[in-house]
């Protein structure tokens, strides 16, 4: 009984995860290497090893011999064939073993850096964190635990590259399932994600239990649950969102904390739209629009935000000109505000086909429609257009400083009063003299010369008007 050779085979198959039968085949087929090269390819060389025993046999036409006898070249190439056989073995168990862990999360430490990827080991191999697939603005160090979701796994010939990520959408999910038990046993689900990394991420669940509340157990006590995800998440901002399985609902879940007055869908161009009041309409679009573009992915509907003017408008607009075609009235304008059709570019993008179906008018109508919704549309473009470029224009006219003085305004305002400089009030003044001419003939250059001394000195005082001489000269 070869007891040394059965438990190399177990250490080995215990420390690569290696079948023990596959390793058994591994030995005899490096025997049967080393056979044939001390024997020559031509030979009829087989070997078996008994599984319970460890007992060798090599025969050569049905002839045992003893494979000690092969030499010590036979025997470098039976380490050689084995070393590869076993290499090869291993990789197909690392490759299976992290195959079967793709979409969870794995703990590893931080190796090395390679550019701007990060080498993480994982275990029995290295797990490769590219840029792309980390937290923007994280940093790491070397020897750091971190966890991170197994994101692919590619068999890159001599070795396994396990792709791992920190910024996709299920790294989100997966830590909810370990931190909050009642995502982790399908008590509450998760049902959209929507999520920027780094930023802000909206998730919105909903619980099949009745008596559990899923948005407060994801939060925990005293938020205790979603604060070990922000920390692992370096400080990204989570929004819980509950589900529901209406649209307008859930949109406005999603846009929380913004108040929305009023939710319109448009089924026909998967459009909303959402009408909040002014003090609202930063906080529902949110820094850079990242609230909105976040409920629009989340939701799965495009969403526009108008205030209330804003909306009203569209109504009035689309109003006015319907109405001057011949069998369009209030109740077929009504229905169309309920297929969330809200203004003329609505109907431009839709076309005449819904209209007929959904509301069961002719052809012929519904072409009018359209035709007199694009033309409005256009026409009604251009001059807000004109409109916008004038206000523009407006506000990038400034009052220069002398017109300040003058009291002059902008064009198209009123004129403002304006306390005028001692300069100014002695040149807007009526001159006295001018019941002396002699006087008054030199005053201009002692008014011309005030400037140059006023750009020496501010004056102090008005300059004193010239006394008449009691004979008039």
């Amino acid at each position: 009984m070869n007891q040394e050779l059965l438990r190399i085979v177990d250490s080995i198959a215990r420390d690569k995860n290696i079948d023990k039968e596959s390793i058994f085949v591994d030995i005899e087929g490096a025997l049967l290497s080393a056979a044939r090269k001390f024997y020559g390819e031509a030979e009829d060389v087989t070997c078996t090893i008994d599984r319970m025993t460890g007992d060798i046999e090599v025969r050569k036409a049905e002839t045992l011999i003893d494979y000690r006898e092969f030499g010590r070249i036979a025997a470098q190439t039976a380490k050689q064939v084995l070393i590869q056989k076993i290499r090869e073995n291993e990789r197909g168990s690392i490759f299976q073993e992290y195959a079967d862990r793709k979409g969870q999360i794995i703990t590893g430490s931080v190796s090395r850096f390679e550019g701007g990827a990060l080498i993480v080991n994982v275990g029995r191999s290295e797990g490769f964190l590219p840029k792309s697939e980390q937290i923007p603005g994280e940093t790491h160090n070397t020897g750091e635990r971190i966890r991170c979701l197994v994101l692919d796994v590619r068999d890159a010939g001599s070795q396994v590259k396990i792709i791992l990520s920190r910024s996709h959408p299920d790294f989100i999910r997966r830590l909810f399932e370990l931190e909050v038990p009642e995502v982790q046993e399908r008590v509450i689900e998760v049902k959209a994600l929507a999520r920027e990394a780094g930023y802000r991420t909206k998730i919105a669940v909903t619980s099949i239990d009745t008596k559990v509340d899923a948005v407060g157990a994801c939060v925990g006590v005293r938020g205790s649950r979603i604060k070990n995800i922000v920390d692992e998440l370096g400080g990204e901002k989570i929004d819980i969102v509950r589900w529901n399985e209406s649209s307008q609902i859930l949109i406005t879940n999603s846009l929380k904390p913004a108040e929305i007055v009023e939710t319109s869908l448009n089924f026909e161009l998967n459009r909303a739209t959402v009408v909040v009041n002014e003090d609202q309409l930063s906080l529902a679009i949110g820094k850079r629009g990242q609230n909105v573009r976040l409920a629009a992915r989340l939701t799965g509907w495009d969403i526009d935000i108008l205030t209330p003017p804003e909306y009203n408008k569209g109504l009035e607009d689309l109003e006015k000109s319907l109405k001057t075609i011949e069998g369009v009235d209030e109740a077929l304008l009504d229905r169309m505000v309920a297929l969330g059709m809200i203004n003329l570019l609505d109907l431009e993008e839709i076309g005449s086909e819904p209209l007929v179906k959904e509301l069961q008018i002719s052809q012929e109508l519904a072409d009018k429609i359209i035709a007199l919704a694009t033309e409005d549309a256009k026409r009604i473009a251009t001059e807000d257009a004109i409109r916008k470029a004038a206000e523009d224009e407006a506000k990038r006219g400034q009052v220069s400083p002398l017109d300040a003085a003058l009291g002059s305004a902008a064009p198209g305002s009123a004129p403002a009063k304006q306390e005028l400089s001692p300069l100014a009030a002695l040149e807007a003044a009526p001159a006295p003299v001018a019941e002396a001419p002699a006087p008054v003939a030199e005053a201009p250059a002692a008014v011309a010369e005030a400037p140059a001394a006023s750009e020496e000195a501010p004056a102090t005082e008005t300059p004193a008007e010239p006394q008449q001489s009691p004979t008039g000269t």
